[in-house]
């Protein structure tokens, strides 16, 4: 009915586009600001239809003009992004070719011939590598030394030929290293069809798998795989097993997760001894273990699921070493053996601090290395079996650091990841032993890029409530703090997702025209433990905004920003970020960049057909639930629009996103264009050809990033700035 609706209002769909581009709106930019994109006056802007749609609940009527816009079947609908897109290249035409010129700048800073550090897995060096000008990766392997010859496993190049959008995900080579499991996603909705291939003969076989997660894990028999499918809502809900050479049609059900609140997937242990179906939702897990070597046999919990208990496992020797909340805000570690695995039996080896965050750990033959969050940065700690300890020094106080692909059991040697504000990402091998590093690889940053140029510090902002908030800062060298400078403050601040002071070529484009960029670690993630991740969620989400508001001013009241010049981006949940701070402080911004954002809050969590809804009930609330929904609707940004001034804003969605369908940013651009009492400049750009993700491709993705640089860099007076020498 949406659809039939909308066509009388509009008309033929051939005449939508046209309609929608030539709409007498009167919101027409300004000529009061430095920035070309005030000055086009005469540039009409869309103008989306309003078919009143009234969404009841609690006693409570919610109207709701732009509902009509989740359909994208509807031509109607495509009509109406297409003419976004057409709106936004008008708008940002005189930055076309200092977008090309960014767009080459980043991509000039990348080593286009460049290949990863090789690990070892069970005989074999993996490699990925690209070639110069080819946008994806090639995969491929030598065996027992790095002098043999290379067998190339894929080349996604020529894989994605003919595709506008093309991923490959979850490779996975059978024991005996013949067979290459993998899964293909041509729609950017994170769908794959595990499709397998003979190593030895480059063959594909007729045994394909669709709609699946994209992983696959493999018995030890070398026949046997487990995978992961997903429900309609894109939540994985079944685990099946599948014998190479039958149908899918055949394969058996090992495992259907029948609460909506939970997802599921399967793995195999570093020991190679045990296949693992997990289950998991925001607050609970649980675990189930079968033999590698028997995989038509019985499966056997570790511990039954209970509300708020969480806990990982991993495996080695006769225990099972558990990472867990039990009792403990923190986590601390635990160990069962193997054959007695509920939470009656589990002993405490490293127990709970109120200052240590215990996010991970590695397993190896002589050494347990654990993954601690202390201050907001993460601390490696190595612990020998045989006993004595020490934390990895890295000489810095700000940094990201992190264990990386250690496949091998019986080593003495830990490969790690390293990177600043200023220090690209560095790929070390650390001897556990002897304390020594031995650095394999640093990201090549071309173009004369030199870390001795740029600066990094760590600030604290005070929060309302006397929370002191981190806030990680880098710029130029050369940099004054006389609050004469543009400064871009990033944030994110949900699921407890820490946001590390990383490294980022492409921001040098900003740093080099005078920008400083600051990740503000606000409440919601958890870079100061647990208590920071739960006070920033569910009836104190408004704390994440706050944060991000305070960070802000104290950036401009300690002159590392000027006030006209202040920016904001964030993406996803951090675009619901960006819509809540647009709300409560729009005078704060001088422009905002909303990138695939999460805005209409009270609809989606209503709507439990929509991927991920049932899954964060834990995160947001159950708006089911009254006192939930009336929090929920007081921050949420779509909800919250007003006739009020609005700062200059981009907004980035993408047609097939499964993680914030496109309708949501789609709808909130609207109500703003409807309400907003401003001439600011509102932009939408739809990747129809993406998802969550944005392009495929290392170089297609620059293109967006170059996009929002622009439309920030125009904003700030800076678009024919000289790159600093």
């Amino acid at each position: 009915m949406r659809k039939n609706n909308f066509s009388l209002i509009l008309g033929l769909n051939l005449l939508v586009l046209a309609f929608v581009l030539n709409a007498c709106n009167q919101q027409t930019e300004s000529t009061e600001n430095s920035s070309l994109m005030y000055q086009k006056t005469d540039l009409p802007t869309p103008v989306a239809a309003k078919i009143p749609k009234t969404l009841s609940i609690h006693g409570d009527d919610r109207i709701d003009n732009y509902y009509w816009l989740n359909d994208r079947e509807n031509p109607d609908v495509i009509a109406y992004l297409t003419a976004e897109n057409v709106y936004k290249d008008k708008m940002m035409e005189h930055l076309a070719d200092f977008q090309e010129k960014l767009y080459q700048e980043m991509r000039g800073r990348i080593k286009e011939d460049d290949q990863s550090v090789p690990y070892k897995d069970n005989g074999y060096f993996y490699i990925t590598r690209y070639e110069q000008g080819q946008e994806y990766p090639i995969y491929a392997r030598k065996k027992d030394n790095l002098e043999a010859p290379e067998s190339i496993m894929l080349n996604v190049n020529e894989l994605a030929k003919g595709y506008s959008f093309y991923n490959v995900s979850g490779l996975s080579v059978s024991p005996d290293n013949k067979i290459l499991a993998y899964g293909e996603d041509t729609l950017s909705r994170r769908i794959y069809t595990i499709k397998f291939k003979n190593l030895e003969t480059g063959e594909l076989l007729e045994d394909q798998i669709p709609g699946t997660t994209g992983g696959a894990v493999w018995a030890n028999d070398n026949k046997t795989i487990f995978y992961t499918t997903k429900d309609e809502s894109l939540r994985p809900f079944k685990v099946f097993r599948h014998k190479l050479g039958t149908s899918a049609s055949d394969d058996v059900e090992i495992w259907h997760e029948s609460d909506a609140t939970f997802a599921t997937y399967a793995y195999k242990t570093k020991s190679k001894k045990y296949l693992v179906i997990a289950s998991f939702q925001t607050l609970s897990s649980e675990y189930r273990v079968l033999e590698a070597d028997n995989p038509t046999g019985q499966w056997r919990i570790i511990q039954p699921r209970e509300r708020k208990l969480e806990y990982d496992i991993d495996h080695y020797g006769d225990k099972f070493y558990i990472r867990t909340n039990l009792d403990a805000k923190n986590f601390r570690l635990m160990t069962t053996p193997e054959n007695a695995t509920t939470k009656d039996h589990w002993t405490e080896m490293i127990p709970n601090r109120a200052d240590v965050l215990l996010e991970g750990m590695d397993l190896f033959k002589d050494y347990l290395v654990l993954s601690e969050r202390k201050n907001g940065i993460t601390q490696l700690r190595i612990m020998p079996w045989a006993g004595g300890e020490h934390y990895i020094d890295f000489g810095e106080d700000a940094y990201m650091a992190y264990t990386s692909v250690n496949m091998e059991f019986d080593s003495e040697e830990l490969r790690i990841g390293y990177q600043s504000m200023t220090t690209p990402a560095t790929t070390y091998d650390y001897n556990m032993k002897t304390r020594a590093f031995t650095k394999l690889k640093q990201q090549e940053v071309l173009g004369g890029f030199d870390p001795a140029n740029y600066k990094s510090e760590r600030l604290y902002a005070t929060a309302g409530d006397g929370a002191k908030v981190p806030i990680s800062i880098v710029y130029r060298k050369g940099f004054s703090k006389d609050g004469s400078h543009p400064l871009l403050l990033y944030g994110y601040g949900s699921y407890g997702n820490s946001m590390d002071p990383y490294f980022s070529a492409t921001r040098l484009s900003l740093l080099d025209r005078g920008f400083a960029f600051a990740i503000a670690h606000i409440r919601g993630g958890e870079e100061m433990g647990r208590y920071w991740y739960e006070d920033g969620k569910l009836l104190k989400k408004k704390n994440t905004f706050t944060d991000f508001i305070d960070c802000a001013d104290y950036l401009v009241k300690e002159q590392y920003a000027d006030k006209e010049k202040l920016f904001a981006m964030g993406g996803s949940a951090g675009g619901l970020l960006m819509g809540a701070v647009v709300n409560m402080r729009p005078e704060l911004w001088k422009g905002v960049v909303a990138a695939v954002p999460f805005v209409d809050v009270v609809t989606t969590m209503l709507d439990e057909s929509i991927p991920l809804t049932t899954g964060e009930f834990d995160e947001w609330g159950n708006p089911k639930d009254k006192e939930y929904y009336d929090y929920m609707k007081s921050y949420s940004p779509y909800d919250n629009v007003e006739a009020r001034d609005y700062p200059p804003m981009m907004v980035t969605t993408g047609l097939h996103d499964s993680q914030v369908q496109y309708w949501e940013p789609a709808k909130w651009v609207a109500k703003l264009r409807e309400m907003k009492t401003d001439k600011n400049p509102l932009i939408m750009h739809t990747n129809m050809d993406a998802g969550h993700g944005g392009a495929s491709g290392r170089f297609r993705a620059l293109k967006e990033t170059a996009m929002e640089y622009a439309f920030l860099l125009d904003l700030a007076g800076k678009a024919e700035v000289k790159v600093m020498d």
